[in-house]
């Protein structure tokens, strides 16, 4: 999806300020498309994320039949209903994204169709078997490389049987597929997580109509239950947000509102995180969208302290990572990250990434553990030349990292930043005073 190389220099900033918005939810914009699409009736969106992750899910549903009209402003999906998607005529293509396959896994298994998932060379690389081996005890037919481990992944659509599941690990990714697999299945189907995971998918079946039971880290869903599309208005991205978060808390003299953010409780590890730093982060204006809680956040410069990061908020906070660790290189103390062994099987190993790049442009110690970091605040940064490892969330860490350094941080390439914040430099340089 990146062939084309977009290398990035940002310069230090005076300062953060202002009022901006960030892009549409990237989780909640793809399940928007995935339930109006299986739903009865139309489901129109707005702020809809046109990032390249979402288009991938966007463009396979449209492969499936569904008419998805997107006008710039407002997405309308016409609803094919539980039972009405057809087999594609090629292969599907995921792009760089995640969500979309391991999603579209669970959803296709219980088709009536033959179906193949490919993805990007990075996307070919990510464990697969975490939702394979559930679904196939759920009598899913999957076959891929790696025995059935790595993309492509190909589906041979047959009827399932519900299952009670317990998850080694907590993942909305996991969860989702096995709720989307649930819905053409026998029986009921039963998700039990050790934490848990960001709940987009529970939240958006009931508002489609469906009939969901959550106790605990458990979540129950019975077969066969019918969508009704409905009116969706998708907040703003929080991941998207915690950039922005960081450049106003270790930039000096800065103050931003970032309006409209999605804060599910399940996502808001990050401010938890850094308000336990020491951040000033005030929520204000809280609402609800969409069945989705929403608010304004507010944010000034703040003297971060190190702190240990374990436990539940880890699961909360797993893609603000990168932009977490630049906050911990320049607390006072230390930073003890644990628990987030889940960030070495991302877009890349952000563990190693991060840890390494970070050391490129003057981090104080950094030792990577098996399952996170330990990282030695220092008062400042030097700047220098990083790689982003084609990951949109490594790159624009960094990005931020340049604003808090005495020199300029040149990040090899940014197109990847595309999957998830279009328009992320443009925005950043509105707010940096220079």
């Amino acid at each position: 999806m990146h062939e084309q190389i977009q290398p990035m220099t940002t310069t230090p900033a005076r300062a953060i300020r202002g009022e901006v918005t960030v892009p549409g939810d990237k989780s909640i914009s793809h399940r928007s498309i995935m339930l109006g699409s299986i739903a009865n009736g139309t489901t129109t969106i707005t702020n809809f994320l046109r990032g390249e992750d979402n288009f991938a899910t966007m463009a396979a549903f449209r492969a499936m039949g569904v008419s998805i009209e997107d006008d710039g402003q407002t997405v309308i999906v016409r609803g094919a209903g539980l039972r009405g998607l057809q087999e594609p005529g090629d292969v599907l293509d995921c792009g760089n994204s995640g969500t979309t396959m391991r999603l579209m896994t669970g959803l296709l298994s219980g088709q009536r169709f033959f179906s193949v998932l490919t993805g990007d060379q990075y996307l070919r690389k990510r464990p697969m078997k975490r939702i394979t081996e559930p679904l196939a005890r759920m009598g899913a037919q999957i076959q891929g490389r790696g025995n059935g481990t790595l993309a492509p992944l190909a589906i041979s659509g047959t009827q399932l049987q519900g299952i009670a599941y317990q998850s080694p690990i907590a993942s909305a990714q996991v969860k989702s597929a096995l709720m989307l697999a649930g819905l053409y299945a026998d029986g009921t189907t039963a998700v039990t997580e050790p934490t848990l995971s960001r709940d987009h998918s529970e939240r958006m079946l009931r508002y489609f109509g469906a009939n969901l039971e959550t106790a605990g880290s458990t979540v129950t869903l019975q077969g066969g239950q019918e969508l009704q599309g409905r009116e969706i208005c998708v907040p703003g991205d929080i991941s998207s947000a915690a950039f922005l978060l960081v450049a106003a808390l270790i930039v000096p003299g800065s103050e931003l509102l970032i309006r409209n953010v999605g804060v599910n409780p399940t996502r808001t590890g990050v401010i938890d995180i850094l308000q336990a730093m020491g951040g000033d982060i005030v929520l204000q204006n809280q609402r609800e969208l969409s069945g989705e809680p929403v608010a304004d956040l507010l944010v000034r410069s703040s003297r971060l302290k190190g702190i240990e990061i374990s436990g539940e908020v880890v699961p909360r906070a797993i893609d603000e990572f990168p932009a977490i660790c630049v906050a911990a290189t320049l607390a006072e103390g230390t930073t003890i990250l644990r628990d987030a062994r889940e960030l070495r099987v991302k877009e890349t190993d952000r563990i190693a990434a991060m840890a390494a790049n970070l050391r490129l442009i003057g981090a104080g110690a950094i030792e990577e553990t098996e399952d996170g970091m330990i990282i030695d605040g220092v008062a400042s940064l030097s700047g220098g030349t990083v790689t982003s490892f084609g990951d949109h969330r490594i790159a624009m860490s960094l990005s931020i990292a340049a604003l808090a350094s005495q020199a300029a941080v040149s990040v090899d390439d940014v197109s990847c930043v595309a999957t998830s914040f279009p328009g992320f430099y443009e925005l950043l340089g509105r707010v940096a005073v220079r």
